[in-house]
Parts: C-alpha cells; structure tokens; sequence
C-alpha cells in the first residue's frame, strides 16, 4: 500500500452515482459521457502518473426542475461544521444515448483517486472516444467549493485524513487498540471461514498482517455489498474509532450470515437422500421456516381445509370434484404456478352455503305490515302486493313466487322496500347494484383459465352472507349495457328463472349451484330498456311520484327528524312548520320523489347548526367571565341604588350557572329565512300562462325516468319555402309525430277553418319552426302527437291555447288518438305545476283509478 500522498488544492471531480470509492479500495470504470471523458483526458491522460481525480459520490433524483446541490455529510464525527452547498449550477447530461436532466445532489465528501491503469478507445461507427479506468482511493477530502470547468467539475478540497504524525499519536489509545484488536479478531474469522471454501484468500491474510488497522478497516467494507447509506456512513467516518466500530459490526453482520447459511446447508444434508432431488427442496425448504421461526406445515392446512370442506355440506357430485381437485393440489409444490388458484378454488367450495340457510321464524302479517307502514308513507298498492307476496309465503314456504321489479323514478323507495321484505321474512339481504356492468362475467364468472378469475357477483354474495336464502336486490337491472364481452341482462335470464335457477352454473365454479331459495327483487327507472324476455320473467310493479300531500306527510314524519339527527340538532333548536314545507314542495322541487326536498331541509339544518354553533361560542365566553367583587356589590347598596337580586344554585363546578347561559331561544323558519337560504323560488303558477301568452304555444305531458313532466312546445312561422324545422334534442320518434302533425293539420285545413276550400296550401311562401324547450335535454316518445296538433292549430288560426290545460295522447296519421302510458305520473306533474284541466285520451280513462281521489277532486 502506498504510503499517503500530497493532496493538491483543487481537484477534478468524477461523480460515482449511488455508489461510494472508499480509500484502499480499487474499481474499474468505463466512462463514456463527454464530461467524463474530458475529465479523464485532462487529468490524468496528460500528467501520467502525477495525475489525481476525487471521486464524490452523487444521489440523483428526477425532478423537474434541473440543477445541483451540494448536500452535507450523513455523519459528522470530526467536529467541523457541514457546508451549506453553493448556488445551484444548470447540469445535464447524456446517458444512455438520451438527454435524461435529473436533480443531483453532490455529497460534500468524497475520495481522491489515482488512475493504476488507463486504457483509450473510439467506437465504431460513431468514432466517440471511450476510457477504461482501473483507480485507487487514496485518501478522504472535503469540498469546499464547487465549480465548473468546461464541461467537468473542480472542487476546492481540504483533507480530512489523519497525518502520519497524528496517526502515530491516535494508535497509543488504549480504546482505540481494543477496537483495532476485535476488528482483526472478527476479520480473522472470517477470513479462516472462507479459506475454506476459496483458495485465494491467503493474500487476504497477507494483507491483515501488513496494512495499518485504520486502512484495512475500509479494504474489508469496500468488498461487502451493503446499501448505500451504509457507504456514506462509512465515508463520512473520519474519526478511527467510529470507523473501526462501523467496519467491526458489517464483518460481524457478514459472519452471521454465513452462519445462518452454514446451518441450514448442515441440516439439510443431515437428512438428504441423494436419489430425491424433491425430498432435498423440501428439508430444504422447512430448514429456512425453522430458521426463520415460522413452523407451519403445508400438509396441516391442507388436512384443515379438507376437514372445512367435508363439513360444508356439498351435494355428492359436487364432493367428488372437489375430492379430484383435493389431490391435484396435494401432488403440486407451493412454488407452481397453479397452486394458489386450485387453493383459492377449493377454499370458496368449502365456504359456499350449500345447505346453510337463515333460520325463518313464523311470517307475521300484522308486524310486517306495521313495518312496511313505519317505513313508507303511501304506496298502498304496492304495500299491499308485498302483503300478499307474504301470506303466499306463510302459507306454503317452498313455494316459487315470482320475481318482484319495482319500477318508478329516483327517491320513491324502491331499495327500502326490498329491504323492508328482507327484514319481514327474516332474512339476510344482498344489495347487487348492475348500473353500467357490460360484462357477462359480472354475473357469470370468468373461467379459471384467465390470470385474475373470479366467481361472478351472485357466488360471491352468497359467500358472503353464508346462507343459501338470502333476499338479493339486483338494482338498477334497467342500467346494464351489453358489449363484445357479452350481455348481462341475457346472462340474468337463468338466474331470474324458477326453472333453471335450481342448477345455476358460474363459470368459475363449474358447477351447478342452487338458487331457487334466494328471493330475488329487481329495481329499474325506467321498463323499456329491460330486455323483453328478462321483463316476461319478473312482475313489473310500477311506483308513481308522491303527491304534494304525500310528500308533506313523508318530510314531516321521516324527513326533518333525519336531517335534525344527521346535523346534530333537536326539536329544541330547529322548528320546520308545515306551511314551510309546503312551500319548498310547491316553490322549490318539482320531481317525483323526496331527494330534492330532504337536501332542501338538509340545507335549512346547515344554517341553524351555524347559528347553533356561534350561540355554543357565546357561551363559552360567558364562562370566562370574572365574578363581581363584593367590595363593589357594596358601594352600590351603600349608595342606595336599586339592585335586582336573582339567586342562581350553585353546583358542582357551577353546573347550573353553565345550564342558565346554555339554553337558547328556539329557531323557527319563516319565509324570510326560507328565502335567504335556499334563494328565490325556483317555480310559480304563473309559468303556463306566460309561455302561453301568445298562439302557437301548448302545453305537454311527457313521462321519464325521474317522473312526470310538463313539457311545452312552441310552433312559428316564417318566410320560406315550405319546410318545416325541427329543435330541442329531439329522437327519431318525436320527429315523426311532428310531421305527421303538420300532415294532418294541413289535410283538415278546410275542417278547422283554418284557410278556405280550394285555398292555397297552408305552407305557401313560409317555414314552420316548432321548439321543444329546454333545448339541452334529450326528448324522444310518441306521446307528443296531439300537443304538436294543437301547437299547429293554434299557431294556424292564431288563437290561444288555454294556459290551465294540458294534454298527452298519440296521434295517427288518420286523426286516431291512442293510449299512452304514465298516465298517473303525467296527472301528478300537472297537480305540481298548478295545471287544472288535463286532456287524455279516453282509453286512458281505466288509468285515471291509479291517480289519489284527493288530486282528481281538484282537476278535471
């Protein structure tokens, strides 16, 4: 080793990303890059063997922003302060034949190196100048300042390491010769262990008896592979006695490793039989679990999950294929790919209730009733058909009832009720929500031949309930869509059959489980997406809106004490009034269910708890409030001044003076309060009759998904050529029943008045444009037909349709008006909007018994 050299002022720096060149140790490099090999040329290239580099470690990072940044030491046992690195200096460099810009912080300590071999090279066809550097780290120096230097880096460094004659000091220290003793005793071991098995380790030795302690103890850490924070920890130990402890713990670490390894290898050939290469992975295998403490054996679980599945009850076939499965899985080793799914596969089988059921108390009718009242307000007809769905039950269990669908629009309480029969029947209840699934396999299951199979959301409910009778409400069934990965609805057409459900097949599974003792209730908004087949096997039943009354009821009884209780208030703090509701019912939300209305009430609870809040404040204060002195009470009653006297209990920690402050005035609603919070109304009565103010206008009622709605339509008249313009996001439907209106209108003209016999056409020199606002909402159904006729009627004869009337009917092209459907939605929607007078067509008159007598008292 050579003896430490004169280490210049300022050095070429080489970075040595994520790696560390400890003093002593020797590496090989190949630089490529246009700094580096600048740096190679100048320094050492062109001064031979006088030429010195220093060899900073980097730790690069992606940023965005590209720049350098001297970091300070990991460990500073030398005493001297960290440097605070200098401003940051724009670097990018080229590697790997790409631009890559990163954020590179330079450790503010490194090593300087000299070249022991250099070796020039140009690559072809590029004709780039390559070096091979084999260095050897000398000593350890500190930055000072960094600066550039063309395209490389110079350092101002000072050194760090010890001076001969302080050296020579240091090693008279008593704890300093105990370290160096332990490290050679540690070093010595290790070297004898692996002499063993290596035969160059004798220069090894060699090196132990003539290199100085504090140098060997960097030789030793530079040739294990350990992090590198462990590196720079190593680096930054300028200190002999720190670096010692470091190098003395990595060789004890590394010795222990190989222990452990020695152990193992030992124990397993103690117990290998040569002519099984399996037998050997296994010992092998439960030698690293032992030494690892982890004890469990394979074969227990397997001998577990075999007893779980003998007890879950399987139907002798299914057994049998599960038993197959079983021995497949014995014969495979844990490291086979196949072995955790043929393990996931037979854990669901044991885990399936194919015979566990929820245990059924006697159905009560009167109880069931009382609940499905407690819970809904209205909804006679359909509390009434759950009733009887009931009793059919009662009175014979294993009977196959049909397939209750509850359609209706948003807020009606479609999900409650499937709730509501659960709870009736005393069973566990599944929630399948099918909104926007487009794949098969969400039913079905995808085969076991695919990486990341499943069982389909049926199994999979099953299994988590545990009980093979559960109530599942398929939500949403209206919302499926069907793609090149099939057809949800078509795949839902076993399961909702009581025929075929019995041998119900998921393609995971793979075998035929049985469904016909789970009840199956299905929700929708609307009936005509649901395929035709799919509607055939379920009993559609239809839930309208709620009417203003209703609703009032429903928020009184349901809606403002739910809200008081999700916003932490009481009765006590907030009052609703009836004739505040109903004006947020009539002002406020027109729709078919309760959803807008509870975030109305929800949003008046948000201000009371603010105002609730600040009172609770006031409060507080008031606590902090000193007491009057007596000296004061004094003066005043000394003065002959009048002093009301009020005595307040005193408690413990003044309980009650606390209760006195605490109680507040009641907050009741009022318009003006309505108003500041939810804003001006939203609707009127007056809409229909200014919309209707001038001829050409008449008044619609469509249904949708959410309900009934009012839906106007505008027709006018233009200079032109006799076509006719049609606006509003219309469907291929509505724009047929437009033509056909203005086909019909024009046959009649001479019928209606509206030009004389043998007159020229109606459309003679002009355009009709008819609107159906709001122009951002799609519209599409025939029901429009007889509002359109009018529309033209009325913009023809240049008379007013009436403002409180509204109509919906079909209309051919002969002048027939067909039935339509809705009707209750339809009469409801014209109940909101304030509309007394409803034209219908008269095959629809069966549909008006549906509609609450209370509505059709005040309309006709």
């Amino acid at each position: 080793m050579a003896e430490p050299v004169d280490l210049p002022s300022r050095l070429g720096i080489l970075p040595f990303r994520n790696k560390v060149l400890l003093p002593g140790a020797i590496i090989r490099i190949r630089c490529t890059s246009p700094s580096s090999v600048m740096l190679v040329e100048q320094e050492l290239w062109q001064k031979e063997e006088k030429g010195l580099i220093g060899v900073l470690p980097v730790r690069d990072t992606e940023a965005a922003a590209v720049g350098s940044m001297l970091s300070p030491g990991v460990g500073n046992d030398s005493g001297e302060r960290s440097l605070k690195g200098p401003a940051d200096v724009l670097d990018s460099q080229k590697q790997d034949g790409k631009n890559q810009q990163k954020l590179i912080h330079w450790h503010n300590r490194g090593v300087a190196a000299r070249a022991l071999h250099l070796s020039r090279g140009v690559e072809k066809p590029s004709g780039r100048v390559t070096y091979i550097v084999v260095l050897e780290g000398l000593c350890r120096f500190s930055v000072q300042e960094l600066s550039a230097r063309g395209t490389y880096r110079m350092a101002r460094v000072s050194r760090l390491d010890m001076t001969k004659a302080e050296l020579e000091q240091a090693e008279q220290d008593p704890d300093l010769l105990l370290l160096s003793r332990q490290f050679k005793a540690s070093a010595m071991e290790l070297i004898s262990i692996l002499e063993q098995k290596q035969k160059t380790v004798g220069r090894t030795k060699v090196l132990l008896e003539s290199v100085p302690v504090h140098r060997l103890a960097d030789i030793f850490v530079a040739s294990f592979e350990i992090s590198f924070e462990e590196q720079l920890s190593m680096l930054d130990s300028v200190d002999l006695k720190v670096r010692l402890s470091k190098a003395t713990e990595l060789v004890d670490r590394h010795l222990q490793s190989i222990r452990v390894a020695e152990k193992i290898t030992q124990k397993v050939e103690g117990q290998l039989s040569k002519s099984q290469k399996e037998f050997l992975l296994r010992q092998q295998m439960r030698a690293i679990k032992e030494e690892l403490g982890d004890n469990d054996d394979d074969e227990d679980d397997i001998a577990s999950l075999e007893r779980k599945m003998q007890s879950a009850g399987m139907p002798p076939n299914i057994w049998k294929h599960a038993q197959r499965e079983l021995r497949r899985l014995r014969k495979m080793q844990p490291q086979q790919p196949g072995y955790s799914s043929s393990r996931v596969y037979l854990e669901l089988l044991a885990d399936l209730p194919w015979q566990k059921g929820s245990e059924e108390r006697e159905i009560d009718l009167r109880t069931a009733k009382e609940r499905l009242d407690c819970d809904h307000y209205g909804l006679v007809k359909v509390k009434q058909r759950i009733i009887e769905y009931l009793a059919v039950w009662k009175l014979k269990p294993d009977a196959r009832g049909p397939v209750l669908c509850f359609v209706g629009p948003p807020g009606v309480g479609k999900t409650s009720l499937a709730s509501s029969i659960a709870a009736a029947l005393n069973r566990k209840f599944v929630r399948i929500s099918l909104g926007g699934v487009k794949d098969e396999a969400d039913i079905r299951g995808h085969r076991r031949t695919y990486v990341g199979s499943m069982p389909g959301r049926l199994i999979d409910g099953l299994k988590r309930v545990a009980v093979n009778n559960p109530v599942i409400l398929l939500d949403e069934i209206d919302k499926t869509g069907s793609d090149v990965r099939g057809d949800p609805a078509s795949a839902l057409l076993e399961v909702l059959d009581p025929e075929q459900n019995k041998t119900f097949n998921d393609h995971y599974l793979n075998v035929p489980f049985d469904l016909s003792k789970v009840i199956f209730v299905a929700t929708a908004n609307r009936v005509q997406p649901v395929p035709p087949a799919l509607l055939d096997r379920m009993e559609v039943i239809e839930l309208p809106g709620y009417t203003p009354e209703e609703k009032l009821k429903i928020a009184m009884k349901h809606l403002i004490p739910r809200v008081l209780d999700q916003h932490g208030l009481s009765s006590e703090s907030l009052q609703i009034p009836e004739v505040i509701v109903k004006i947020i019912i009539q002002r406020y939300t027109r729709e078919a269910g309760v959803r807008n209305l509870e975030r109305k009430l929800a949003a008046l609870a948000r201000a009371a708890a603010v105002k609730v809040a600040e009172q609770d404040c006031m409060v507080q204060l008031s606590k902090d409030v000193h007491p009057m002195t007596s000296s004061l009470l004094d003066e005043r009653l000394a003065g002959g001044a009048e002093v009301e006297m009020e005595v307040i209990p005193l408690g413990v920690n003044g309980q009650e003076i606390s209760n006195t402050f605490s109680s507040t005035s009641v907050l009741v609603v009022d318009e003006a309060m309505l108003e500041k919070v939810l804003g001006p109304p939203r609707f009127d009565d007056r809409e229909a009759a200014e919309r209707v103010a001038t001829p050409g206008v008449s008044v619609g009622l469509v249904w949708t998904s959410f309900g009934g709605e009012v839906q106007f339509v505008e027709a006018t008249a233009m200079a032109g050529k006799g076509d006719l313009h049609l606006t509003g996001q219309l469907g291929d439907v509505i724009k047929e029943s437009a033509q056909i209106a203005l086909t019909w209108v024009r046959a009649r003209a001479a019928d209606l008045k509206l030009s004389a016999a043998g007159e020229i056409s109606l459309l003679e020199n002009r355009d009709i444009h008819i609107h159906f606002p709001a122009g951002a909402v799609p519209k599409d159904g025939p029901s429009a037909g007889v509002t359109l006729v009018t529309s033209l009627v009325s913009l023809f004869g240049q008379r007013k349709v009436r403002a409180d009337t509204a109509m919906t009917g079909e209309m051919t092209l002969r002048g027939l008006v067909l039935p339509v459907g809705g009707i209750k939605d339809k009469v409801l929607a014209a109940h909101r909007c304030g509309i007394k007078r409803v034209i219908l067509p008269e095959r629809n008159l069966k549909d008006l018994a549906e509609v609450p007598s209370a509505i059709l008292a005040g309309m006709e």
